[in-house]
């Protein structure tokens, strides 16, 4: 292998570092109420089937570790929040913005079309946004190494 090959592979592989360390929407995020700006739970975010899932893993607010879903119908009525699916099928629509129909909110019993995507100056803090009809709000969720 000459120098110019040699040197080419490792301009090459140092290029593709920052990408391959990058860490992206998936994984644990703690949510951070935005009105309170208090922390409430932890949510784990995983891909299955190509698209977007999010399960609570853990309730950090006070008090609330064995909430129970009073208020919410069907499926989830009267069932612990701590496991509960408030993610469910949204799909990637490029630039690592992700779109669904379903964001599920345990304390109000609401479900919420969302846009979920990491912030642009800060890969540590996802933005979650949830609309109903025009209105939206976005909360600010902060990652969970380990």
């Amino acid at each position: 292998m000459n120098t110019s090959a040699i040197l080419s592979f490792f301009v090459f592989i140092f290029m593709l570092s920052p990408v391959s360390h990058s860490q992206g929407v998936f994984g644990k995020w703690k949510t951070i109420d935005d009105r309170t700006g208090k922390p409430k739970a932890i949510i784990e975010i995983y891909e299955e089937d190509g698209m977007m899932h999010g399960k609570i893993i853990e309730i950090v607010e006070e008090g609330k570790e064995n909430f129970i879903c009073g208020k919410c119908e069907g499926d989830r009525k009267d069932k612990p929040v701590l496991g509960m699916t408030i993610i469910e099928d949204a799909e990637h629509h490029g630039d690592g913005v992700y779109k669904g129909d379903t964001l599920f909110d345990p304390q109000q019993a609401m479900t919420f079309r969302c846009k979920i995507w990491l912030n642009p100056e800060n890969p540590n803090e996802l933005k979650v946004r949830g609309y109903l009809a025009f209105i939206y709000r976005t909360q600010t969720w902060v990652r969970v190494e380990g």
